[in-house]
Parts: C-alpha cells; sequence; structure tokens
C-alpha cells in the first residue's frame, strides 16, 4: 500500500538539520539545551529524590523519573528559545507503516518553526554501572540507524545510575558500542560525555550522516549537585 504521508510532511515538506538551524538562533544552541537538562536533574535531585528513600525496586521506574525531570527541565527555559520541550514525542518520520506505531522518544526538543524537526533524548536505568546492554541498544539500533534524530545531527542519552560509578559505566559504555567517549568542555563538572558517529542513511533520504551522542549520567542516589557551566 502506498504511504500518503502525515500532516508533519505536508505543513512542513522542507527540512533541515536541528542543529544548524538552532545555531543560528545562538552558537551555542546546544549547550544551552543540554544546560537546561542538567538545571532540571538538580530541581528533580533538590526537589524530589533528596526527600524520599528508594532503591531502585520501584515500579515503571524509568517513565516515572524521566516524568518528573521532564517539566523540571521546561521550568528553566526563558521562553526565547526557538524550541519547546515534551515528553513521550512521537517520530512520525521513521514510522514502519501506516498502520505501525512510530518511535517515541522519553523527552524531545522541537523545533518551533518546524515541529517534524526534533533533538531526542532516550532514558535507561543503569543498575549497576556494569549493566548498559540496553543503553547501547539505543544508541546502535536507533541512533545511529538513522531511525531515531532523522533530521539532527544530534541526540542524547540519559542513563539513570543507582548504584555503581559513572566513571566505569562510561567505560563500559565506550567498550560496548564501540566508541571513544569524549568529555564534553562545556560541562567538565558533569558526568557528561559525547561519542561521533557515521550513520547510515536510508537510500533516497537526505537525513546527517554524521552524528554527536551527548551522554549524561544521572545519578540517582546523589549529593546536592554543584554548579551547571555558565554558557
Amino acid at each position: 500500500m502506498a504511504r500518503r504521508g502525515n500532516i508533519f510532511q505536508k505543513r512542513y515538506p522542507n527540512t533541515d538539520d536541528f542543529v544548524k538551524l538552532a545555531k543560528a538562533w545562538n552558537p551555542d544552541a546546544i549547550s544551552i539545551l543540554i544546560k537546561l537538562v542538567w538545571e532540571g536533574y538538580d530541581r528533580l535531585t533538590t526537589e524530589f529524590l533528596s526527600q524520599i528513600n528508594f532503591d531502585g525496586t520501584e515500579e515503571q521506574l524509568e517513565r516515572s523519573i524521566t516524568q518528573a525531570l521532564g517539566w523540571r527541565i521546561r521550568r528553566g527555559m526563558t521562553g526565547d528559545e526557538p524550541f519547546e520541550v515534551q515528553q513521550e514525542v512521537y517520530e512520525f518520520e521513521t514510522s514502519k507503516s501506516a498502520q505501525a506505531q512510530p518511535p517515541q522518544y522519553d523527552i524531545a526538543f522541537i523545533l518551533i518553526a518546524n515541529d517534524r524537526i526534533i533533538w531526542p533524548l532516550e532514558a535507561k536505568v543503569l543498575k549497576p554501572d556494569l549493566d548498559v546492554t540496553e543503553y547501547v541498544k539505543e544508541i546502535n539500533n536507533n541512533f545511529r540507524t538513522c531511525r531515531y534524530a532523522p533530521f539532527s545531527s544530534e541526540g542524547g542519552m540519559l542513563g539513570y545510575l543507582f548504584s555503581g560509578d559513572s566513571n566505569k559505566a562510561f567505560t563500559n559504555i565506550a567498550t560496548k558500542v564501540p566508541c571513544p567517549l569524549s568529555d564534553h568542555p562545556d560541562f567538565p563538572s558533569r558526568d557528561h560525555k559525547t561519542s561521533d558517529h557515521q550513520r547510515v542513511v536510508p537510500s533516497g533520504k537526505s537525513y546527517p550522516v554524521e552524528f554527536r551522542c551527548h551522554h549524561l549520567l544521572l545519578k540517582m542516589i546523589a549529593s546536592v549537585p554543584t554548579n551547571t557551566s555558565s554558557v
């Protein structure tokens, strides 16, 4: 059956890279975006996580943490940003068929000028630091295949770390992907690294080939966090 397209394709037939368009607003746009995530985590830690006793055995852990985090990210926005943030956003561009449920992002930054262009964040519970299998699957099966972030040359992973050491978790991620991980210069005090990848772009598509993945490890049983970068 021939595909008839979706309303986003009809409204925005022409697309470009999220990163390129956001940087036209501000050269530091992606660092500003990521700073919002770290500040949301700070609020989550001080307002929520520090007020409860939990051990990571609770129900719907990944979804509940993401829900608690998402609106705390939004609280830091000024309204001047060229993007909005939402939770559980569908990626209609890479739906397999007209009937299939599209991929769904845990948290997504959506370009206001073009709803079709999304900078996504996917979250995974890491418990303990050795168990990075599901985290790595998101990178290799979704980001590197353009199933996720087809219109963005960057995206991110959130690792909800309940036990163990963040450096060990980063080492295991780098080994399992495999890929080199680099420190992010704007967030030297954070558990934040990046990796660069060549993506496999489907035939007939002009999605960005070069892709940068941001890796943010968020300690779930943590002390009050340090200040964010001044970006």
